[in-house]
């Protein structure tokens, strides 16, 4: 790509995002107009300014008075209406204090007890997900591997059965990847996968208020915000939430990361000697992966922002993919190092009230199938192409084939059938 005119930089279109991340124009963008006001002429005023300095980004993450994630929701396409009343309902989209009461009720699902109480069911689990390839000796890594556990454990922790968890993930690709070719279904609409998100989620929480379990689902169901509990709309758009957040995000850093380690075969050896690594290894595949690249808030006033005067309502897209990266905080910041330190990366947000939910959950996920991984198919190796996803909004993975030496099952959890 080199350098180029900063207004032939494309950072909207997701085909540009196919061959790989547009490093290159986020580097340029950081060092010539770190806030950049970006032609887009579906956007209000005819553009959105694009911040991609590691500092400004975590300013504008925390600085939720200036910038709202609910006046324009925190997702990239603008809406307006109807359409964004409802996202605006969703924690993800809302700003202090209505952000603060949703997320004091989800914390409860999310206690660090709960998530060390789940680690013996993951390694189970992933000892399942290998179990299931480790004869044939090849496998698709994406579908077969890294899609499977996030969406064993979000199943498992929201109460989903199994036998359902399959049309989950349909769902959730459809939602998150429609801006790609092979994740649209020919005339449907991502709203039609919203809405059967909604209607499932309804049929769980009406067999849960008959008979509640240990699940996020039930403990939704019962929470209170300030007196009031939440209404069917409000627990469907949680649900939704939780299950494209914990879902697509871990699943393409682990998919991410094991390209890293195939770009960078000897960081693989070093991890596979040293297992002590484990847990920095995880901070740098979260650095170097990054699989939300950015989010979107809107300016409340006039201000200024990187020597930028920002005006009321401007659309402000802060991109923690180039934060990841920024020189100025990360010595050699395009090196896969799993030894580095410190590692102030900013893949869960730079702190503030949106610091992401799941990171322990994320963190436990990645190491758990990494540690499973270099014990069980050491010699894990690329064996075709690499298939990116179209988006700009997630780094994403879409087929990764591998292969490696045949061995046993060692009976780890059977997983459920696969939809037919």
């Amino acid at each position: 790509m080199g350098t180029m005119r900063l207004e032939d930089i494309d950072l909207i279109d997701g085909k540009n995002f196919v061959a790989g991340v547009p490093y290159e124009w986020f580097r340029q963008l950081r060092q010539e107009a770190p806030v950049y006001w970006h032609p887009d002429p579906t956007a209000p005023r005819g553009g959105f300014w694009t911040v991609t300095a590691y500092d400004d980004c975590v300013h504008v993450n925390r600085d939720w008075e200036h910038f709202s994630s609910y006046r324009g929701s925190a997702l990239f396409n603008d809406m307006e209406g109807d359409a964004l009343a409802q996202q605006q309902m969703m924690m993800l989209n809302m700003d202090p204090t209505m952000h603060t009461r949703y997320r004091r009720l989800v914390n409860k699902g999310f206690t660090p007890k709960l998530v060390r109480d789940l680690e013996q069911q993951i390694i189970g689990y992933a000892d399942g997900i290998i179990d299931a390839v480790c004869e044939r000796g090849t496998a698709d890594f994406v579908e077969e591997i890294s899609a499977e556990l996030p969406l064993l454990v979000i199943a498992e922790l929201l109460g989903v059965p199994q036998e359902d968890r399959r049309k989950v993930f349909e769902w959730s690709n459809r939602m998150i990847g429609s801006a790609d070719p092979e994740y649209q279904v020919e005339g449907a609409d991502p709203s039609e996968a919203a809405m059967a998100v909604f209607s499932y989620a309804e049929e769980l929480a009406a067999e849960r208020r008959l008979a509640p379990r240990q699940d996020l689902v039930s403990v939704l169901i019962e929470a209170e915000v300030e007196g009031e509990k939440l209404d069917q709309l409000e627990l469907d758009l949680f649900f939704m939430l939780l299950i494209v957040a914990g879902n697509e995000t871990t699943r393409n850093l682990m998919s991410g990361a094991m390209t890293a380690f195939f770009d960078h075969p000897d960081q693989w050896e070093l991890l596979r000697r040293d297992r002590s690594l484990l847990s920095s290894a995880v901070e740098e595949m979260l650095r170097y992966v990054t699989p939300v690249m950015h989010f979107r808030r809107t300016a409340t006033m006039d201000l200024e922002l990187g020597g930028q005067t920002i005006e009321e309502g401007d659309k402000v897209v802060f991109w923690h993919i180039s934060a990841n990266r920024d020189e100025k905080v990360f010595t050699d910041p395009d090196t896969f190092d799993i030894t580095r330190t410190p590692n102030n990366h900013i893949a869960f947000g730079g702190g503030g009230p949106h610091f992401c939910l799941g990171a322990n959950l994320a963190r436990m996920e990645i190491m758990v199938m990494f540690d499973r991984l270099l014990e069980r198919i050491p010699d894990i190796r690329l064996d075709g192409e690499v298939q990116r996803l179209q988006s700009n909004f997630i780094n994403g993975t879409k087929h990764i084939p591998v292969a490696f030496a045949p061995s046993d099952p060692i009976g780890g959890t059977p997983l459920p059938a696969r939809a037919s």
